[in-house]
């Protein structure tokens, strides 16, 4: 490895919702990890990789912490703790004007625990009414802790990136880079086109729906001669009523889901994606562990 160049692994956490992901994607100028008005949109750890001149940040985005009620949701908390062992740097995201509730302070504890450096990223900046509000809220967290860095941001208008960027590009230290320059992300293109699809469920159907979904690709490859990707994707969710509402009156939703879908992965991929998308029933998989590990969840993390 060439010894002038710089790298760091920044662990991104924080409670669900207050837009891990959105500020990722912003920082990464592309769209990896999804995106929702939902809490506890991602599941995964997502790997974003930043490479500019001679330093590369590697992110480790993360699921919200939270109390988990089933098998899924203690996998997602198992997540978050194993992402912050082994990187340079945490960074804690927390919503703009509202108080340190046991979310973020029991971050903060893990944190002054591993002693390690960590940024603190106020984000939604952008829909605070009062200056004092934010000011007040900068004093709260110094006096929780010592953090490397305060800044204020917005993932929504992209104000205070730079001043993030450039705090988090100071934790990086020689001894080369770990993923090729152009790389964005180290998720499967399976993964990737499953998220899409997520997302989309998320945005577009009613509380009670989402978070028993999950999406497995079947089928995903390049159809031969042609500049066409074929994906064949299957949507599992808990019920029968939520799979009539999936599909919609004459399947209304069902091709509402695949267009938009279909159009994130042409965007993505750079190619005409021919996208089936399926609907089955799953009771209860949140809480099978064989069925979590069919749907690609690791294993080691239900322990």
């Amino acid at each position: 490895m060439n010894s002038t160049k710089k790298s760091a692994f920044i662990a991104i956490v924080g409670r669900p919702n207050v837009g891990k992901s959105s500020l990722l994607n912003r920082l990464l100028g592309a769209k990896i990890a999804i995106v929702s008005s939902k809490p506890q949109t991602t599941r995964n750890r997502i790997t974003g990789v930043l490479t500019e001149g001679d330093t590369q940040l590697v992110f480790v985005d993360t699921p919200g912490m939270h109390k988990p009620k089933n098998n899924l949701g203690k996998y997602m908390v198992r997540s978050v703790s194993e992402s912050m062992g082994g990187v340079d740097c945490v960074m804690l995201v927390v919503e703009a004007d509202k108080e340190a509730g046991p979310a973020e302070l029991g971050l903060i504890d893990r944190i002054k625990a591993m002693e390690i450096p960590s940024i603190l990223a106020i984000n939604k900046i952008d829909t605070l009414k009062e200056k004092d509000a934010l000011m007040k809220q900068i004093l709260a967290y110094s006096q929780l802790h010592d953090f490397d860095a305060v800044v204020p941001v917005s993932a929504e208008n992209g104000s205070g990136l730079d001043d993030l960027k450039e705090e988090l590009m100071n934790q990086a230290v020689e001894g080369g880079h770990f993923f090729e320059d152009d790389t964005l992300t180290d998720q499967p293109e399976r993964v990737l086109a499953s998220e899409m699809i997520r997302e989309k469920i998320l945005r577009l159907c009613d509380k009670e729906i989402p978070h028993g979904i999950a999406v497995v690709i079947e089928k995903m490859r390049m159809r031969e001669g042609k500049d066409i990707l074929d994906v064949d994707a299957t949507i599992y969710c808990e019920r029968e009523t939520h799979k009539r509402i999936l599909i919609g009156k004459n399947g209304s939703m069902l091709k509402k889901i695949s267009t938009y879908s279909r159009q994130d992965m042409e965007r993505f991929f750079d190619c005409k994606v021919f996208l089936q998308t399926w609907i089955k029933v799953k009771e209860d998989w949140r809480n099978s562990i064989q069925q979590m590990r069919n749907f690609g969840y690791d294993e080691k993390d239900f322990n």
